[in-house]
C-alpha cells in the first residue's frame, strides 16, 4: 500500500504525533506497526469525530449506539490498536482474520501483511460492514475482504489463518476460532475472565491455546451467539450497590439480604503503592484465589455512603455465604502513595476482611512486580487432571486456567 495523501497537513501532523506518543510510552515497539500507523489516514475512518479527537492516542471514536445509548461499534483508541498489532506480530504475506469491523484496523492489517497477504474482516451488523466496505474502498484498501456474518463461526471459506485478531470483547472462545488457526497460528482476543478483560495473545498448540502476552483493555462486547451478560446481585434491595458476577450468581444470593445492616469492618493491609504504579496483577491474583470474586459498582445517584470504595464504578469484591467484602485504598500520611485495605459486611465480615487483606499481602510478597499468570484455553470437557494452574474458569466452549510463575518479589 502507498501512503494516502489527503492534502490536509494537520492530519499528517497529528498522525505522526500519535505514533511518536505511542513509541515514547512503549506501546509501539516495532518499525512495521509504526509505519502502518503513520500511513493509514485514521480520520477518514472516523468522520463522526473532529480531527483532533480522531487522533487522540488514548480515546476511541464511537460510531454506533443502540436505542438505550449503549455503545455498539467504535474505532478503537490508537493505543489499544497498536497493542494488539504488536501482540499479533504480523508478518508480510500472512493471512489474517479480523473479528469486529470498523475499517481502520483492517487497513492497518493490510499494511502489515503487504501485497502478498490477505485480510478478511467480519462483523454481524450489516450497517457496520457496509460502512467498513465503503471507507476501505474510498481510502485505497479495497483488497480487504469484508464479510457480514456471526463471527462466532469464524470465516472458514478464507482460512486457515496465520493470525486472528478479535476487536470486540469476548467472554468465550468458540471452537471455530481455534480450528481456523494454522497449527502455529496466533489468536489475539480481549477475553473477559471473572469480570476482568485482558487483550491476550494466544499461540495454538494442537487443540489448546497458551498465552504469550496480556494487556489491560476494554472493548465493545460481542453480539450474536458469542454474547454473554454478567448477572447483577443487588445487596440492599435497591440499585445503590450492585455485585456483578461473570460466571453465575452465588449458590444462595438471598443470604446477602441483611449484610449491609451490619457494621462495616475495615482491615488495612499495610501494602502501599505509588499513584502511578500499575496493580493489574493484583486484580488477576484476587480473581484467581477468591472463590466468590466479583465486581462491585455503586450508583452515584443513589449513593448513601453505606460503602466507600475508591472507585465507585469498578471495585474488586468477593462474596462468602452471607458476607461480602471489597478492596479499597486510602492515602498515606505523606500523600505520596495509597494503602490497600478491605471493607466487609455481614455476619462473618471480620474473617472475610482478614482473608482478603492477607491475599493482598500475599500478592505483595510473591507476585508484585512480576509477570501475570499464563492463561491457557482447553476444549470444554477436558478432564480436571489434564488442566494446569490454580484456577479453572468454565465457559460454554472452553475451560480457561490461570498458572502463576514462582515468586517474583521475595522481598
Amino acid at each position: 500500500m502507498t501512503r494516502v495523501t489527503t492534502g490536509n497537513d494537520r492530519a499528517l501532523e497529528l498522525r505522526d504525533k500519535v505514533v511518536d506518543t505511542l513509541i515514547a510510552d512503549g506501546t509501539i515497539t516495532s518499525k512495521a506497526v509504526a509505519t502502518a500507523m503513520r500511513t493509514v489516514p485514521r480520520h477518514r475512518f472516523a468522520p463522526e469525530a473532529e480531527l483532533d479527537a480522531a487522533y487522540d492516542a488514548y480515546r476511541a471514536v464511537i460510531t454506533k449506539k443502540d436505542e438505550f445509548g449503549v455503545d455498539q461499534s467504535s474505532v478503537s483508541a490508537p493505543q489499544i490498536q497498536a497493542v494488539q498489532a504488536e501482540q499479533a506480530d504480523i508478518q508480510p504475506g500472512m493471512r489474517v482474520l479480523e473479528i469486529g469491523s470498523g475499517g481502520y484496523n483492517a487497513a492497518l492489517l493490510a499494511e502489515l501483511v503487504g501485497e502478498l497477504g490477505e485480510v478478511t474482516t467480519v462483523d454481524i451488523d450489516p450497517e457496520v460492514t457496509d460502512r467498513a466496505q465503503r471507507l476501505l474502498s474510498e481510502t485505497g484498501y479495497s483488497r480487504v475482504r469484508v464479510v457480514c456474518a456471526d463471527a462466532a463461526d469464524g470465516v472458514p471459506a478464507h482460512g486457515p489463518y496465520d493470525r486472528i485478531l478479535v476487536t470486540v470483547g469476548a467472554w468465550d472462545i468458540p471452537p471455530a476460532w481455534v480450528a481456523q488457526l494454522l497449527p502455529r497460528g496466533r489468536l489475539v482476543v480481549p477475553l473477559r475472565m471473572r469480570g476482568l478483560t485482558r487483550s491476550i495473545a494466544f499461540d495454538r498448540t494442537g487443540d489448546f491455546l497458551t498465552s504469550v502476552s496480556a494487556q489491560v483493555c476494554g472493548f465493545v462486547p460481542m453480539q450474536g451467539a458469542g454474547a454473554h451478560r454478567e448477572e447483577l446481585l443487588l445487596v440492599n434491595g435497591t440499585n445503590e450497590i450492585g455485585l456483578r458476577f461473570d460466571d453465575g450468581l452465588p449458590a444462595h444470593p438471598s443470604r446477602l439480604d441483611n449484610a449491609v445492616r451490619t457494621s462495616r469492618v475495615e482491615n488495612w493491609s499495610g501494602v502501599t503503592i505509588g499513584r502511578q504504579e500499575s496493580f493489574d496483577t493484583l486484580q488477576m491474583h484476587l480473581a484467581s484465589v477468591l472463590d466468590g470474586f466479583c465486581i462491585m459498582a455503586v450508583d452515584a445517584d443513589l449513593d448513601t455512603g453505606l460503602v466507600a470504595p475508591a472507585n465507585k464504578w469498578f471495585s474488586m469484591a468477593t462474596v462468602d455465604d452471607g458476607s461480602f467484602a471489597y478492596a479499597t485504598t486510602r492515602r498515606t500520611p505523606d500523600d505520596a502513595s495509597v494503602e490497600f485495605g478491605v471493607h466487609a459486611f455481614g455476619p462473618d465480615a471480620g474473617a472475610l476482611a482478614q482473608h482478603v487483606s492477607e491475599q493482598i499481602r500475599s500478592w505483595d510478597r510473591e507476585r508484585r512486580g512480576g509477570p501475570g499468570p499464563t492463561v491457557s484455553v482447553f476444549p470444554a470437557g477436558t478432564p480436571d487432571d489434564q488442566l494446569p494452574g490454580e484456577r479453572v474458569i468454565d465457559k460454554h466452549h472452553c475451560r480457561v486456567t490461570f498458572s502463576w510463575p514462582s515468586a517474583a518479589n521475595p522481598a
